[in-house]
């Protein structure tokens, strides 16, 4: 998961009435995150609030998609998190997408329609597309409201950018303290690089202090951290592995041609070191050995 994405979702836990806000939705009373239990966790949709709206009987439900470009797939997400929600729920939910940036001239239309193969059957679906480069950023920062300044400096803005940013600043700083101001200044820094990756500008907003301060930034970073700690640990397993197969063979046969063991160290998966570990205890000579390792 990218840091754009992490940011985005963040943004959904916390500052989710804002998200909706930039969607048109008026009204909201109260709203709250909910725990997207839906099947399995590769079918999550990136975000399910719960949102009581005045005037309507009971809460409604939104779903919540975020895309860093317009992609295609999208149509899919959306479709799955509808159907999802339905079968748990039993009720159809509000269905939103925010576009970060654009990308060529891609556009999601909000309808889709599916058909069954023999025809017989066709399911056709809505949602809203939210594309944040068409809304206008002196809008979203007149509001006041600290959950959308992180949007702004991706929403439609053509004067210089310096300003745009120390209206960002001023709006999360009037608006939020504490750690939430930390996260807020650093996840706008984090989406203002789809446009402004300049320091000079990301230093308004706290630059790479804040970063450092900010207790999300460190969640996300620890966590990427973590994951590339584990993915070195895993190489280096399996570097040993081939390792150890190549020195039993130079035990039970003599030195190996450069070939195999090139061959051997290029093998990246656990299964089929393995599988070559157990080769080369059955092999009777280098040559049952190549057969194996080419199997």
């Amino acid at each position: 998961m990218g840091d754009f994405d992490r940011s985005s979702k963040w943004l959904i836990q916390h500052h989710g009435d804002s998200l909706l806000r930039l969607a048109g939705v008026e009204n909201v009373v109260a709203w709250r995150p909910l725990q997207a239990e839906l099947v399995q966790p590769g079918q999550l949709p990136d975000g399910l609030l719960e949102v009581e709206i005045a005037g309507a009987p009971e809460p409604v439900l939104f779903v919540l998609e975020l895309a860093t470009y317009p992609e295609q797939r999208l149509r899919e997400q959306l479709l799955r998190d509808m159907l999802l929600v339905f079968l748990d729920r039993r009720v159809l939910p509000e269905a939103l997408a925010l576009v970060l940036h654009p990308k060529g001239t891609l556009r999601i239309e909000e309808a889709f329609s599916v058909g069954s193969p023999g025809g017989f059957s066709e399911l056709t679906v809505r949602w809203r597309i939210v594309e944040l480069w068409t809304l206008p950023a002196d809008e979203l920062l007149a509001t006041g409201d600290p959950g959308l300044a992180p949007w702004a400096p991706l929403a439609r803005y053509n004067g210089p950018p310096e300003p745009l940013f120390r209206e960002c600043r001023r709006v999360i700083d009037a608006g939020a303290a504490g750690q939430e101001r930390l996260d807020l200044l650093a996840v706008t820094q984090v989406l203002s690089r789809l446009r402004y990756n300049d320091p000079q500008l990301l230093a308004i907003l706290g630059g790479g202090q804040t970063m450092i301060e900010s207790p999300l930034i460190q969640e996300i970073f620890g966590e990427a951290i973590a994951e590339e700690a584990a993915r070195t640990e895993a190489r280096v397993r399996r570097q040993m592995k081939a390792a150890s197969i190549l020195r039993f063979l130079d035990y039970r046969f003599g030195p190996v041609p450069q070939d195999v063991r090139e061959a051997v160290q290029a093998v990246q998966e656990d299964h089929r070191l393995d599988a070559l570990w157990d080769c080369s205890e059955r092999c009777a000579n280098l040559e049952q050995f190549r057969t194996g390792l080419s199997a």
